[in-house]
């Protein structure tokens, strides 16, 4: 009887489809995406680089030479233009800093001149802290170029040569890092540094202070990232359990009296779409209500920014539900693949890893998922503190995919006017 049992579940299973999709299928479609993202890492040509800029406001022989090295690194993407002698474009200091504050790059470097009599410039890394990743291997590069850079103007000590990069780099400093700007990294060599390491510190390395430009200032600001991930993603799952009411409605032959009646089709999806979108504003307002109240989220501060991205937000994943219920036939279909659609879309979109953290392709293919528009809208919003002109291409974005998710929802619903 036991083996009675088996047999028959196992007809069970591979009669239903949905079952069999997410019992088999959708563990290695995640499977795949998690690798994708993490596994892709570990190799160099797909690795994400560092955007960063440089503004050199000291011309010190040892600026150049820092300069020419921290070019010369693979893990860094220096995005400012140059001249026709393929030297970098000067940036003001102002200038810098609007270019991290903004976004436009994860971190920079400042040159600045001293009053010292060793030619050794200040230095400063800033950093935007929402991507620590990126901060922290900068400050590692810099640290390392600038050793690199003292060590090849040093004179000729011995054996070592006048241009003799140095086989140990430090492998100890001082940190005092802290979340307060203006945080000094003092380089100490290590015992195993060779002469013309010494000599460089003979000399005086430079210090290397860390200000973080974005997070010092606000009030538990990455809780409004988490927030609007987690919030995004199952304000897509609970429209499409709404927009399952079509299925049902169909099933129980209610669409058709509905359709007789003086109701039209595009009434009838435009009415769950205007319900679908208010459900998903008050279902993300009360979730940053929460976060504001408990987690201490700026809500009021930014509010008319959240309002325009909560109401374009909530407007697309109502079209999107919409779309996707009438490409279905059933709820139960509807159930899995919207399981798949959107567990899939997270993924990729960021409401599940930070982008940052995912290789550059991986991260323009998360751009075919309005996840990643939404949630660099709340990014611009609540960590960058971005006015509503500033966050236009968001807005557009996601308003182009709610127009577009509805116009396809109608098309396709066309089959139940004909039935």
């Amino acid at each position: 009887m036991i083996w009675t049992v088996v047999q028959t579940s196992w007809r069970r299973l591979k009669n239903n489809r949905s079952e069999m999709v997410l019992t088999f299928i959708v563990p290695i479609l995640f499977f795949s995406i998690f690798a994708l993202i993490f596994g892709s890492r570990d190799s160099s040509s797909s690795t994400p680089k560092i955007k960063i800029a440089i503004c050199n406001e000291s011309d010190s022989s040892l600026t150049q030479k820092a300069i020419d090295e921290l070019q010369q690194q693979k893990s860094l993407r220096i995005t400012q233009d140059t001249d026709t002698s393929g030297a970098l474009k000067k940036l003001s200091r102002l200038e810098t800093e609007e270019l991290v504050r903004r976004g436009m790059v994860s971190a920079a470097v400042v040159f600045s001149k001293t009053t010292e009599s060793n030619d050794a410039p200040k230095i400063e890394v800033l950093t935007d802290s929402f991507d620590q990743v990126a901060s922290q291997v900068l400050i590692a590069v810099v640290q390392k170029s600038v050793f690199s850079a003292q060590s090849k103007l040093i004179p000729s000590s011995g054996p070592m040569g006048l241009n003799s990069t140095p086989a140990v780099l430090p492998a100890s400093y001082s940190s005092t890092t802290s979340s307060a700007p203006n945080t000094s990294l003092n380089i100490l060599p290590a015992s195993g540094t060779t002469a013309s390491g010494t000599a460089a510190s003979a000399m005086g390395l430079p210090t290397i202070e860390s200000v973080d430009l974005m997070g010092g200032t606000k009030t538990n600001p990455v809780i409004a990232m988490y927030a609007a991930g987690i919030a995004v993603m199952f304000l897509l799952f609970s429209a499409t359990t709404a927009s399952g009411s079509l299925l049902e409605e169909r099933e129980n032959s209610t669409l058709d009296r509905l359709l007789c009646s003086r109701l039209t089709m595009d009434q009838l999806l435009l009415g769950k779409w205007a319900y679908l979108t208010a459900v998903g504003c008050i279902q993300m307002f009360l979730m940053f209500l929460w976060g504001s109240l408990v987690f201490r989220i700026e809500l009021w501060r930014h509010f008319d920014g959240f309002a325009a991205m909560t109401l374009v937000t909530a407007g697309a994943a109502a079209s999107f539900a919409l779309l996707l219920a009438s490409l279905c036939k059933s709820r139960t279909q509807l159930g899995w693949l919207s399981t798949i659609v959107i567990l899939s879309m997270s993924a990729l979109g960021g409401s599940m890893v930070p982008r940052y953290l995912m290789s550059e392709s991986m991260q323009k293919v998360g751009l075919a998922t309005f996840n990643a528009w939404a949630l660099e809208g709340f990014n611009k919003v609540f960590w960058r503190e971005l006015s509503l002109e500033e966050i236009g291409l968001e807005l557009g974005v996601l308003t182009g995919c709610a127009a577009v998710f509805i116009v396809l929802a109608r098309l396709f619903a066309v089959r139940w006017e004909r039935s």
